[in-house]
This record gives C-alpha cells, structure tokens and sequence, in this order.
C-alpha cells in the first residue's frame, strides 16, 4: 500500500508546503482537496495553466505522487445536476494534464426516502457520464462511500446502473461502518471489492474526527483485511481539519498518521 494524506487536513498550506511536509513525513503522494483556502482545484494557483509544469516538476524532484484529485461533485440534487457534470469533466481535463490515475466524486444524500430509486438512478447517470467521458483518457472516476451512499448494498445498486470501465470506488471506512449499517470490512470488501481502487482512513468518536487509534473504528480489522487481500493502491488519511478547525494541527495530526498505521504495515 501506498500512504497519502488529503489536503483537507492541511488547508491553508502553499503546495510547497504540501509537497514539503509529505516528503520530510515519507509519505508516497497527496490527494489534492484545495490549496491554499481554495477548494476547486481548476481554481488554485498552483495548477493554473502558467505554473502548472513548475509545480509538478517540484513534486516530481520530491518523489512526492498526486493520487487522486477530489471534487465537491455530487449527483443527487437535480438542479446542480449539471454544474456538478461541469465539475466532472474540468477536473477530468485538470487530471490528464496532471497525470493523476483518479478524481473523487459523491453520490451523496436521499432527501426523499420516497424518491430513493429517483435519486439513485441520477447518481449512476452522473458517474457513467464522467465514465464515458474518462474512457481513453487513462483517468477512474471513483464514487466515495459517503453520506446516504454509504452502505456496500446503496453503492452496489448504483453500480449495478453503470457499465463505463472508468466507474470505480473509493472505500471510506468511517462511511461505511458508522453510517453504512456498521458493516465490517469484510463484509463491504465482499460486495464491492472488485471496484475498489482507493482507501480513505480516518478514525472518530461519534462525529467528532480524532487521531488514528482514539476512536472507535475497527482499523487494525480494516488493515488486516486489506492487506490480506493484496490491496495494493492509496492509503490516504483524511483529517478534516478543514471542516472541523477545532481538532489537532495538520503539524500534529499527520506524522501521527504515520506512526499508526506503520505498525500494522
């Protein structure tokens, strides 16, 4: 497995410092989610079109790899159905430039359990327009585990209306255990283990984020599991300080990650 962290653990952080601080860390890569207060990468200074090469190539002579960029796309509300298509493609376009295998996309609540099948059915429309439009571009358009797409059984329904070879899964362990039925992972690997190309770990207490071990999520199962299987892809630690300023500094919270997780790798 290779270890990554998300940016939203480090919000305010120039890409140097991003690149900086994975390196010095020894972390593999970084998942961009904003730099530098802005979350839409097609926005952030760094990757516009004048110093995109320079910024790569400063990662690059770090040996730091970008994993994955992460959207804020989500297809459940109709009326931002196509602003988040537009999202889609622009960070899609933003990917083949960078050379990042993947973006990050949501499903992402059911306001109406009425209208659940409505809404699934609009989930999987929005993920097979990004898959078709990523084919031939070497880019996966992952679907996270989150919010009221949780459950192995709600993202396997939406799966099951997808048939882009681009369509694949970033497995959340804190979605799927806390608000996906309290799954194990074994049981979320059975069902979606075929589509998984990404993993986000994070621990909590309730809904309050805190450090890898203090919470009350089976991580060491989750590890084993994943190793056991042969999982080979991004491990990538999302501390959400972003939304959640309250809890420890990216300064404290990330070398932590790192002291974690090396004992069960």
């Amino acid at each position: 497995m290779k270890l990554s962290f998300t940016t939203l653990g480090c919000p305010d952080w120039t890409w140097e410092r991003i690149v900086d601080e994975a390196s010095r860390l020894g972390y593999d890569g970084v998942e961009l989610r904003g730099i530098a207060g802005e979350l839409r990468l097609g926005r952030c200074e760094a990757l516009r079109e004048e110093r995109l090469e320079a910024s790569l190539a400063y990662a690059r002579e770090r040996r730091i790899a970008i994993c994955c960029l992460d959207t804020s796309c989500a297809f459940h509300d109709e009326e931002r159905f196509d602003e988040a298509i537009e999202e889609g493609m622009e960070t899609i376009d933003l990917a083949v430039r960078m050379g990042v295998a993947s973006i990050r996309v949501f499903g992402d609540s059911i306001a109406d359990n009425s209208r659940a099948q409505e809404t699934v059915a609009r989930v999987a429309r929005g993920l097979q327009t990004l898959g078709e439009y990523a084919e031939g571009k070497d880019i996966q358009v992952l679907l996270e585990t989150h919010g009221d797409f949780s459950s192995s059984d709600r993202v396997s329904e939406v799966l099951r209306q997808t048939s882009s070879p681009a369509i694949g899964v970033i497995w959340d362990i804190h979605h799927t255990f806390k608000y996906g039925g309290h799954e194990s992972p074994a049981e979320t690997w059975r069902r979606l283990g075929d589509d998984i190309r990404h993993a986000h770990i994070k621990d909590a207490l309730g809904a309050r984020p805190v450090l890898l071990g203090e919470g009350e999520l089976p991580l060491p199962e989750w590890i084993a599991l994943l190793r056991e299987v042969g999982y080979d892809g991004w491990l990538s630690f999302e501390w959400e300080k972003r939304w959640h300023p309250e809890i420890e500094e990216p300064e404290v919270a990330l070398p932590a990650f790192i002291d974690y997780v090396r004992r069960y790798l």
